[in-house]
């Protein structure tokens, strides 16, 4: 129907098709009662016509429309990826930027900023720098702590084997500094460490050597009074410590943090730490 209508569109004038372009031809058929006239198309239509009959399924409105629509959509989607991907750029940089900030802060902090030179269980002498480039997670405590300090390195030992089973997290090294070494000597360590995760390493050495990093982090201690067989408690600070690659603090946790909310922070600074 659409093509007859550009047909006759084109060919109309007013109101009438021109006898050049229907050519009537009159044959007489032979029949016996009557003489019938048949009307026969030319064999070929003008240009034109062809032209417009052939274009007019190409080009109709409906295709038309579809791809304007294409286009719309296309264009759209264009421009949305470009804006989704200027806010993650700019949302990534604007990240990055705190973290260096806030990496520039912790360097100001006077919090474990000192060195260290203390025995471990093993008798072996260990400073700072023998960890540095691993993720520390550091308990002060005293072996013949009777409730707390077990309790905390329990803690301290299922996050780190929590941690552990995740593969593309770094490994956790904790470690336990005596504020007793008085009484915790190497071999004390030793014996004590073991009851906990098997890469513990259990750290003591002098009075002043212990009492310098007691500074350093900020940690109270003080031996309470003995009793008759020579025993006392020493009231100490209940805190585990996060130290970054570079040495740095960069978190603690009491007695208030379980476990998952600890391994949960572990895992939310390790993403986002960023070396200096």
């Amino acid at each position: 129907m659409l093509g007859l209508k550009c047909i006759v569109g084109d060919l109309c004038v007013g109101g009438r098709l021109p006898r050049s372009l229907l050519h009537v031809q009159k044959t007489s058929v032979s029949s016996k009662s009557q003489h019938v006239r048949l009307y026969e198309r030319p064999p070929h239509l003008p240009w034109q016509t062809r032209v417009c009959f052939l274009s007019y399924g190409q080009n109709s409105p409906a295709s038309g429309a579809k791809l304007k629509l294409r286009t719309r959509v296309l264009v759209t989607l264009l421009f949305g990826g470009g804006l989704l991907a200027m806010w993650w750029f700019v949302d990534l940089e604007k990240q990055q930027r705190l973290r260096q900030q806030h990496m520039e802060q912790l360097q100001k902090v006077a919090l474990g900023q000192g060195n260290f030179s203390l025995l471990d269980h093993r008798g072996q002498r260990r400073t700072k720098q023998d960890f540095l480039g691993s993720w520390l997670l550091l308990y002060f405590g005293f072996t013949h702590c009777p409730d707390i300090c077990p309790d905390e390195l329990d803690r301290l030992s299922a996050v780190v084997s929590t941690l552990d089973q995740d593969t593309s997290l770094p490994p956790i090294q904790p470690l336990f500094i005596t504020v007793d070494p008085e009484r915790d000597d190497a071999s004390a360590l030793a014996r004590y460490v073991q009851d906990f995760h098997p890469r513990l390493i259990g750290l003591t050495g002098a009075l002043d050597e212990v009492k310098e990093v007691e500074r350093d982090y900020r940690v109270y201690a003080s031996p309470g009074p003995k009793d008759e067989d020579g025993d006392y408690i020493v009231d100490h600070t209940i805190l585990i410590y996060l130290i970054s690659p570079d040495g740095l603090f960069l978190d603690y946790y009491n007695r208030m943090n379980n476990q998952e909310q600890i391994t949960q922070s572990i895992r939310n600074h390790i993403k986002a730490y960023v070396r200096l």
